[in-house]
């Protein structure tokens, strides 16, 4: 086996965790596979003979290259990130069908790592998203994740630490019991589909947050308030010849819609202490098409 042989192995024993160090921070699957890709490339032009840990050279050069996307991304207009009213950009969910989630997805969403949390980390800075995603995350020391940043360790720890309360503010950790999410889930559509309000709003928390994502052609809304969530969902039911189908969404419950043998949308739900706490909705025709529904569907 040639030195080139060699490294490629090594380097595909990496591939898991750095496509979900790259997925955590760019939130997208295609542009996680090209950080990934960029990484080996960086890799097969290097010489790493006097590097002992290569899982973590590579963890920081994918971070490196997540953080310069980031930044390239913030320049376009044309491609906001952050939520706010009017408009909000869904990150990529990983959508699995009811048997489990497969080996090749596992580790990209473990640690709880759902639709919301990822909706969060899109609103940070990128420096900020690294310092988290690199520190907190995958356990990554500051005095390594410094000189990717150009900073200080301890200018880079104040970054992760600011982060880290935006995080835990606005994106807590849901129920771990699937089981009884499953069933807050059931709740909520068998609720919608039967018009009771007020069934609706019992399940969901005051503060609910729902975020809807169509894509470049539908509009995006984002609605607060356990009410005017209910009304909407109600109202999305009884208009929406749907048949919904139980999924996974990044390992938790969500529902995927059908029409006509179509995807009309994909929600994924965020439960804590048995209430809904945010619904995030993704009704992008493009986006829904690259679902493998025969994997997730069992067909």
């Amino acid at each position: 086996m040639s030195e080139q042989d060699t490294l490629a192995r090594r380097f595909e024993e990496h591939r898991p965790q750095l496509r979900a160090v790259a997925y955590r921070m760019l939130g997208s699957i295609s542009e996680s596979e090209d950080a990934v890709q960029e990484a080996w490339l960086k890799l097969s032009r290097s010489d790493v003979t006097a590097v002992e840990n290569l899982g973590g050279w590579l963890t920081t050069v994918v971070g490196r290259v997540c953080l310069d996307m980031l930044r390239s991304r913030s320049t376009r207009r044309e491609d906001p990130l952050q939520d706010r009213d009017g408009y909000v950009r869904l990150p990529d969910p990983v959508v699995t069908g009811l048997a489990g989630i497969d080996p090749e997805h596992e580790v990209l969403v473990a640690d709880s790592v759902g639709i919301a949390l990822l909706v969060v980390l899109e609103t940070l800075a990128p420096a900020e998203r690294l310092a988290f995603v690199l520190h907190d995350l995958f356990a990554v020391p500051f005095d390594e994740i410094a000189p990717v940043l150009g900073r200080t360790a301890a200018s880079t720890r104040q970054l992760a630490s600011r982060a880290r309360r935006r995080v835990q503010g606005a994106a807590p950790t849901p129920d771990a019991d699937l089981v009884r999410t499953r069933e807050v889930v059931e709740a909520f559509l068998a609720a919608s589909r039967g018009g009771d309000l007020e069934a609706l709003v019992d399940l969901l928390d005051p503060d609910v947050v729902a975020r809807s994502d169509g894509g470049t052609l539908r509009p995006s809304v984002v609605r607060r308030g356990a009410t005017d969530v209910a009304s909407q969902a109600i109202t999305f039911a009884r208009f929406a010849a749907a048949s919904p189908h139980p999924v996974f969404v990044n390992g938790v419950p969500g529902v995927l819609a059908m029409a006509e043998g179509r995807p009309l949308s994909l929600m994924a739900f965020t439960v804590k202490d048995g209430k809904i706490i945010a619904l995030d909705i993704l009704t992008d025709p493009e986006r829904l098409a690259r679902i493998d529904l025969g994997s997730v569907l069992g067909d």
